[in-house]
């Protein structure tokens, strides 16, 4: 009793003493004494599963006293917000660490890839619980450590399913899947998600029959199992017994709904999605949104557009979809009324028509269009700018370009990479590589597309020892090349007709970066052999390619015919040139040149039959085509067109140039004339 009556009025004082000291904000509240910090530790885990991690740091700063559950709550907290340094941090500064406080740091610094530092913290610990081993098992599996994962499970002194689960879990998901079943039989007392591990594993690996099997096996079946199961036929291609199954499952919830809507619109079976989607007792918006976009994916999209009037969850996200849609078809015209009537148009929305019109041809309908947005559309962004800069690129004039990458500079967005790569393709391809260049040396951070740009914009240019160098550079950083930084490799490699430098990168690219090449690379190859003379060796290439059941399509066809025009191979570049022709029978740059090379080597007849040819195709030679800018200006000259105001002064210029031309012609014939006698 003496004790009892002591130790009541103790914390009498202390809670008398301590409330002086608490805010006003926390002595409203009379229940966060030292007998109750449940109200305030509440609050700290809502700030932090919220992301307001500031707030409940404050919270935490202005708490006159503190419990271990306070403690674990900020640890827990900062881990859910990517802060693990500062969790550890208070994980070290505990007055006093429960089995929750080590539990919950190993959980942590695993999911962080600190897997070294979570097995310090294990090795620390006074006691340990089934949780503490189960946790180290799962983070060696998180972390891609397999054999350190089997070897903490073999020695967990009291395995419960979890662990056994975890360990079969993890086995499959690093295709281990013979492992897994040793596991999965040896285990004593198996639960619904042994089981369904186990069918989603051999299901993953292709092996419906044993799948099935297994599932038939199972004592009990929760949902999640039937929509595994389900879920395997339909990643297996058998949609059908999918169907099946779907009809046979005992309840349904939205995942089966939406694992079988999905199923049916990747086989392009949209109208059965179609019906089960209005089957489903409530519609949600991933079930709508899966049916959408498999029609917008199948090219379907007045399709999708009528779908999108009918049902309630048309947003501005579907709307921007649907413009993106028909502009990927080629309905210009429909993508750009669609975005006319939409009446809140976002960012976004403007930077996908902005594109799409340069992405169709209409690279001034962009330009024009980015007017309009500054004007009375939202703030421009970098994705703005990242669309306009690559319509500049095709442009006639590098004026306008000049323009915009200033205008960027001056918001600032020249710090986003993909602004900075769009501009190095703009110069890049306008012929401006000095400015090109500088833009690359500028940029803090660069990736692979920023590489990419430099070594594309100097092989485009004919720069090879440049781009190769480049290409140098690059193999000493952290951006890897992909298959579009051999193309400009090796286009390089094509225009210096540097045939045994092409067979060097054409083998790097296979062994030592492990890129499958594809039809461009094959095209640049077949190209640089074939300028080389090679003829023969680039038709052997192409009948590798067709050995391995690979169709050769027009371009390296195409590329293979202008090395026969260059080196008047009659055989093969006949060869070639039907082989584009069976492909591509409006090319009207093929006829001309397979009836030029049979004119050329005295074959008159084979010439008027390709003619005769176009003609019953009704192909025509589309006329030559230049541009020059003056004062800002772009002047477009078609060959054969003589509409422009100034076409009597600018053919005698032309004429006056070329007297000249004739003349210094004959100057320096003489000179070296008589520098020779």
């Amino acid at each position: 009793m003496f004790f009892i009556l002591c130790h009541t009025q103790l914390i009498k004082l202390s809670t008398t003493f301590t409330l002086k000291q608490i805010p006003p904000y926390f002595r409203q509240n009379h229940t966060a004494t030292l007998l109750n910090l449940k109200p305030l530790n509440s609050e700290i885990s809502y700030y932090m599963r919220n992301g307001l991690v500031k707030e409940a740091q404050h919270v935490f700063d202005q708490m006159p006293h503190t419990n271990t559950v306070t403690w674990n709550t900020m640890i827990r907290g900062y881990f859910q917000n990517g802060q693990f340094k500062q969790a550890l941090s208070m994980f070290d500064e505990m007055p006093y660490c429960d089995i929750f406080s080590y539990n919950t740091t190993i959980c942590g610094l695993m999911q962080f890839g600190e897997a070294d530092k979570a097995k310090q913290i294990f090795n620390q610990m006074p006691h340990r619980d089934i949780v503490t081993w189960n946790s180290m098992i799962s983070g060696y599996f998180r972390n891609g450590l397999v054999d350190e994962a089997l070897w903490f499970f073999d020695r967990t002194p009291s395995k419960n399913v979890v662990s056994w689960n975890l360990v079969i879990m993890g086995l499959v998901n690093y295709g281990k899947l013979d492992l897994a079943e040793q596991f999965f039989k040896a285990m004593g007392i198996r639960d619904i998600a042994s089981w369904t591990t186990m069918v989603s594993g051999l299901a993953s690996a292709g092996q419906m029959v044993q799948a099935r099997e297994l599932f038939d096996e199972m004592p009990d079946k929760d949902i999640k199992a039937w929509n595994t199961i389900m879920a395997g036929y339909i990643e297996n291609g058998y949609v059908e017994i999918a169907e099946v199954l779907f009809q046979k499952m005992p309840e349904w919830n939205l995942d089966s709904f939406n694992k079988l809507i999905n199923g049916l619109v990747k086989n392009r079976r949209v109208n059965d999605a179609l019906r089960v989607f209005h089957d489903m007792p409530e519609k949600c918006r991933r079930s709508w949104n899966s049916i959408f976009m498999g029609l917008l994916g199948n090219k379907l999209v007045r399709e999708s557009h009528a779908f999108l009037e009918k049902h309630p969850f048309n947003d501005i996200v579907s709307q921007t979809n649907l413009v993106i849609g028909y502009f990927e078809v080629g309905e210009v015209n429909t993508a750009v009324k669609l975005f006319e009537l939409i009446p809140n148009k976002d960012s976004t929305l403007w930077n996908a028509t902005i594109f799409g019109l340069g992405e169709n041809d209409q690279g001034e309908e962009g330009l024009k269009l980015f007017i309009k947005m500054k004007e009375v559309g939202p703030d421009v962004d970098e994705s703005t700018f990242t669309s306009v800069l690559m319509i500049s690129s095709y442009l006639p004039t590098l004026n306008l370009g000049k323009q915009i990458h200033s205008e960027a500079t001056k918001k600032g967005f020249n710090s986003f990479v993909s602004v900075s790569n769009a501009m190095i393709t703009m110069y890049s391809r306008c012929g401006s590589m000095d400015s090109a260049l500088l833009g690359f040396c500028l940029m803090r951070i660069r990736d692979t597309v920023s590489w990419n740009s430099i070594i594309c914009g100097f092989a485009h240019q004919g720069n090879g020892e440049k781009a190769f160098e480049m290409f140098e550079e690059m193999i000493l950083t952290d951006n890897k090349p992909n298959q579009i930084t051999f193309i400009g490799v090796l286009s390089a490699c094509s225009h210096a007709g540097l045939v045994e430098k092409g067979k060097y990168y054409f083998n790097l690219m296979r062994t030592k970066f492990s890129l499958q090449p594809s039809m461009e690379h094959y095209t640049c190859f077949v190209d640089l052999l074939g300028k080389s003379g090679l003829i023969n060796e680039a038709m052997g290439l192409l009948g590798e390619i067709r050995k391995d059941g690979v169709e050769v399509p027009a371009s390296v066809y195409g590329a293979l015919l202008g090395a026969c025009r260059i080196h008047k191979n009659i055989e093969a570049g006949e060869i070639a040139g039907l082989r584009v022709l069976d492909m591509e029978p409006y090319n009207a740059g093929v006829y001309m040149i397979l009836a030029e090379m049979y004119l050329n080597s005295g074959n008159r007849e084979d010439a008027e039959k390709i003619w005769v040819r176009m003609k019953e195709n009704g192909v025509k030679k589309q006329p030559g085509c230049s541009w020059i800018e003056v004062n800002n200006i772009g002047y477009v000259f078609l060959a054969g067109d003589s509409s422009h105001p100034e076409f009597d002064r600018i053919y005698r210029v032309v004429e006056l140039m070329h007297v000249e031309m004739v003349k210094y012609s004959m100057c320096k014939s003489v000179y070296n004339l008589f520098s020779i006698t």
